[in-house]
């Protein structure tokens, strides 16, 4: 693959994919103030410098549901080239995404962060919503197996 040229900013971020014993899958809603559009994504979001990603994974998951978790395994990393609607500069988005089990807490939506809502869907409903591509994409991997 060849190597993108010039200037851009790099962002790592780490997501959780949670089941309940019902087979639903966490989704949060992504709040009007970032700017994206009414879309659902997993829960996660940008490490913090010197933050393992694991560890930030977890820390999203309890920010934007209210829920605690363990991390069971290593689903995926991605990356995704792009600039954003509301910037000049290319964003190279690296993503890893986790299985985590639910421990403990109380669903709950975040208030005045970079969610509004989170919610348990099963994965035929999700899959009708408005998905980011990478929730879109591990919940089509999730359901077929």
């Amino acid at each position: 693959m060849e190597r993108a040229q010039g200037s851009g900013r790099v962002r790592v971020a780490a997501y959780v994919l949670c089941q309940d014993d019902a087979g639903r899958v966490l989704l949060c809603h992504i709040a009007p103030s970032v700017g994206v559009g009414d879309i659902w994504t997993l829960p996660g979001g940008g490490l913090d410098f010197g933050e393992a990603p694991a560890d930030g994974a977890l820390r999203e998951l309890s920010e934007e549901t209210g829920l605690r978790g363990e991390i069971v395994d290593l689903l995926d990393v991605s990356d995704r080239l792009f600039t954003p609607s509301h910037s000049k500069e290319p964003l190279h988005a690296i993503r890893i995404v986790y299985r985590a089990r639910v421990v403990g807490g109380e669903l709950q939506d975040e208030l005045d962060g970079s969610t509004d809502m989170a919610r348990w869907c099963h994965p035929d409903e999700a899959l009708r919503l408005r998905l980011g591509e990478l929730a879109r994409r591990m919940i089509i991997r999730l359901r077929d197996g």
